[in-house]
């Protein structure tokens, strides 16, 4: 009786439990790797807003201090968005009939609150607070990347776990002059203090800065 199959199926069937088995382990590793790529969490996607609000333009160019929106960033967990009447502090004054600005006077008139599209987000089980981090000399753009150069706003980090856990673990090279933290732009120099003495003066290290209660509560 002759065969049933050539000789060349047994290879054939090899190759292709072979190829089904790598699929598999290429679908499993997706699954597993793929939410902390960049890609997944966003990095570098320009979010569409109400209004095309420029940092570039309103920090390198007119140099406001981050402090003049972000009203809260030191005292609280949360930065705070700027209020309407605090951008007709100067737009009551110029550009008083741009057409891009006009959800901004529409929400002024009409006393609601112009709603932001989140660009940088961390989920609900997470605990982040902005004021103690500038308070022990972690500068924006150590999170928020150079935001003055930002034509229009975008994630510039992945925020993910392991980003924090890595300042976390070694905080030292993250830390910075107090009066350089809002600086974008600065970068460390021979008389800058060292990052030992950061370390010492704003009391960082007294506790395992890697403990789960730390970001999670």
């Amino acid at each position: 009786m002759a065969a049933v199959f050539r000789s060349s199926a047994n290879l054939v069937a090899t190759l292709s439990l072979l190829g089904l088995a790598g699929l598999l382990i290429c679908l499993i590793g997706w699954w597993w790797f793929s939410p902390s790529t960049d890609y997944a969490r966003h990095v570098d996607w320009i979010v569409g807003q109400p209004v095309p609000f420029s940092h570039q333009h309103h920090v390198a160019g007119l140099g406001i201090d981050c402090r003049f929106c972000h009203t809260a960033v030191e005292v609280s967990s949360n930065a705070g968005m700027p209020p309407t009447y605090t951008c007709m502090t100067c737009h009551s004054q110029i550009w008083t009939n741009a057409r891009l600005l006009a959800p901004l006077r529409h929400s002024l008139v009409d006393d609601k609150p112009i709603v932001w599209n989140r660009i940088n987000d961390l989920p609900d089980y997470v605990y982040f607070n902005h004021g103690i981090h500038i308070a022990k000399g972690v500068g924006c753009s150590s999170c928020h990347g150079e935001v003055d150069r930002m034509p229009l706003s975008y994630k510039a980090r992945s925020l993910t776990m392991q980003f924090c856990l890595d300042c976390h673990r070694n905080p030292a090279p993250n830390l910075r002059p107090k009066d350089q933290i809002y600086n974008t732009e600065w970068r460390r120099a021979a008389d800058t203090a060292s990052p030992e003495n950061l370390m010492a003066e704003y009391h960082v290290g007294g506790r395992d800065l890697t403990d789960c209660s730390i970001c999670h509560r």
